[in-house]
């Protein structure tokens, strides 16, 4: 069973940047890792993946040029790295694995989960 752990959300003001991570509580270097973010009353949805590998990364286009996805597998961790942040980028961020090869952008392709960490973008 693979456990997912988020951190470093929080408040910020528009502009501003914040760095989430995810640790996993096992060796995590054969899945694939993903961002997804809720607003409230919306769908879950993608934000950023990549590949077990590493290095093959996928962004939904209104994070494009502003949020980066890095992960570290020597230490079990995946970031997420937003900056620009906009009110519209506010939600409970996840943290998400799969073992497909490729980071889906189908939240039902994900076979583990962290339990959110939110971020609220002000104006």
């Amino acid at each position: 069973q693979v456990q997912l752990v988020e951190s470093g959300g929080g408040l910020v003001q528009a502009g501003g940047s914040l760095r989430l991570s995810c640790a996993a509580s096992v060796t995590f270097s054969t899945y694939s890792m993903a961002w997804f973010r809720q607003a409230p009353g919306k769908e879950r949805e993608f934000v950023a993946g990549d590949t077990w590998s590493g290095g093959n990364t996928d962004y939904e286009d209104a994070v494009l040029g502003r949020f980066s996805i890095s992960r570290d597998n020597a230490k079990n961790t995946v970031y997420l790295e937003m900056n620009s942040l906009k009110p519209e980028d506010t939600g409970v961020y996840y943290c998400a694995a799969n073992r497909l090869g490729w980071a889906s952008h189908s939240a039902s392709q994900y076979d583990y989960w962290g339990r959110g960490t939110q971020v609220a973008v002000s104006r």
